[in-house]
């Protein structure tokens, strides 16, 4: 790991909290007449926090505050019993929104914008805990030796019927023809068109907020649906992911249906997944790394993919951040490989290679679910990589056939989220190159979320083991 903490050390970003506003947002702000902003940032789960406050107030102030204990939220809004991390006093943060990040917000009641902020202490520096700041972390290191990644996002989620009772399970909405689908329909138009009013409201909700949809899909399971977004910069897609999730539950309420990106949403379907497409430039030429000059694989290719099969077992807890992404990986295998093996056009194992010509050449990542914090997950996928790359990380051999066949040691998995979150503890690469107190504070997070769950009782064990056992 010596090469890669030297380069962490020479990566650090350094950015004062600014006295006003930029002067690009605030034209943009005053072109589009907006009277309303959406100050937002991702807290650990992927969920928006932040402030609603007029337009001319949010133009007028120094900046936006927040507490830092934010970042301690769990995702039913309890806090860990012990902070190890966060200041006690629960200091505040100043805000700075990034003129890249901001759009329209096409479903508010007057003319509106989100603005995606970052965190700063008071002393102008960033705050490691904030999963933004996770992200550029990554990508600043990545910078450092001259390399800038790009990332193309594929998501999947369900449509179902309105659940306002948790205690019954989940069932297919109700199309336009006035009947739920009566099994699984994978790539069937006919069934995608069963809910067109939503679609046509999601891309027109997708194009003001200039996120760039390429295909929308129905896949395997019942009102199970992937929309593909364009390749781009890690961040700006990251972005479009965390303002798709929320978009989408919003223009489905509108037609009085639930859009979820949970990892396991109904019993006896396939799990949801987000997988990301990655490939590295040449900052200085724009060449796509992982091809060399005959157009063949480079060894940063290989060695991009050695470390993603050493590491990404260690970076499960943010690549399967909650109890239920581990039932998709339990009950699917097919669809939701359970495995670092890697293969060319083998969709059964978690790193798919796809057919592409030299340029396009990238590695799939097919192990995320859908309810990650995309910040998160784009930053452990290309952390993992990094690691090889530096490292000279060699991978095991390409996979042929079925990989979930396999019994090879190294394509094992943490089982549980308990499991992922000790793994990811250990791991000293990660713990160095993500912050040690952001990998602590993430820990105590979902350890936390964890034992909530664990003082559940499901209608399972009341089922089954009140009477007999």
């Amino acid at each position: 790991m010596a090469k890669a903490a030297k380069a962490a050390q020479t990566a650090t970003h350094k950015t004062r909290t600014p006295a006003k506003l930029p002067a690009d947002l605030r034209r943009w702000l005053v072109a589009n007449h907006i009277e309303e902003i959406e100050a937002v940032v991702a807290d650990m789960t992927g969920v928006a926090r932040g402030k609603i406050l007029p337009a001319r107030k949010y133009c007028e102030q120094v900046g936006i505050r927040l507490p830092e204990s934010i970042f301690g939220q769990t995702v039913n809004g309890d806090y860990p019993q012990q902070w190890d991390v966060l200041d006690e006093a629960d200091r505040d943060m100043f805000l700075k929104p990034d003129p890249a990040s901001a759009r329209l917000l096409p479903f508010a009641a007057k003319p509106s914008a989100v603005i995606i902020h970052d965190c700063f202490d008071g002393d102008g520096q960033p705050v490691q805990l904030a999963p933004r700041q996770v992200l550029r972390r990554v990508l600043d290191l990545y910078r450092a030796q001259g390399w800038q990644p790009v990332v193309a996002p594929e998501v999947e989620f369900y449509l179902v019927k309105p659940n306002p009772d948790a205690d019954y399970p989940l069932e297919p909405p109700v199309g336009s023809s006035g009947r739920t689908e009566s099994g699984r329909q994978a790539f069937s138009l006919d069934a995608v068109n069963e809910f067109d009013p939503l679609f046509e409201d999601l891309y027109d909700y997708c194009e003001q907020q200039d996120i760039g949809i390429e295909t929308l899909i129905h896949e395997s399971g019942v009102a199970q649906m992937e929309i593909n977004l364009l390749h781009g910069d890690a961040m700006d897609l990251a972005d479009q992911v965390f303002l798709f999730k929320r978009g989408l539950r919003q223009v489905a309420l509108r037609h009085k249906i639930y859009g979820t990106f949970m990892a396991a949403p109904m019993e006896g379907q396939p799990g949801s997944a987000l997988h990301i497409h990655q490939s590295v430039l040449q900052c200085s030429n724009g060449n796509n790394i992982f091809s060399d000059a005959r157009g063949n694989e480079s060894r940063l290719f290989q060695h991009f993919l050695g470390g993603l099969q050493r590491h990404l077992p260690d970076a499960m807890a943010l690549c399967a951040p909650n109890v239920n992404s581990y039932r998709r990986l339990a009950l699917d295998e097919f669809n939701s490989p359970v495995n670092v093996e890697w293969g060319y056009d083998n969709r059964t194992v978690g790193l798919r290679v796809p057919i592409s010509p030299p340029q396009a050449r990238r590695v799939e990542n097919r192990i995320c679910g859908a309810d990650v914090n995309p910040y998160l997950a784009i930053a452990a996928s290309l952390i993992c990589g990094y690691i090889g790359m530096l490292e000279q990380i060699a991978p095991q051999p390409a996979a042929t056939g079925d990989a979930a066949k396999t019994d090879k040691t190294t394509s094992a998995l943490p089982h549980t989220l308990r499991e992922a979150i000790h793994q990811l503890r250990a791991c000293e690469p990660l713990r160095e190159l993500l912050g040690e107190p952001f990998v602590q504070l993430y820990s105590d997070v979902k350890l936390h979320e964890y034992k909530t769950f664990l003082n559940v009782i499901s209608a399972w064990e009341r089922e089954h083991l009140l009477l007999s056992v």
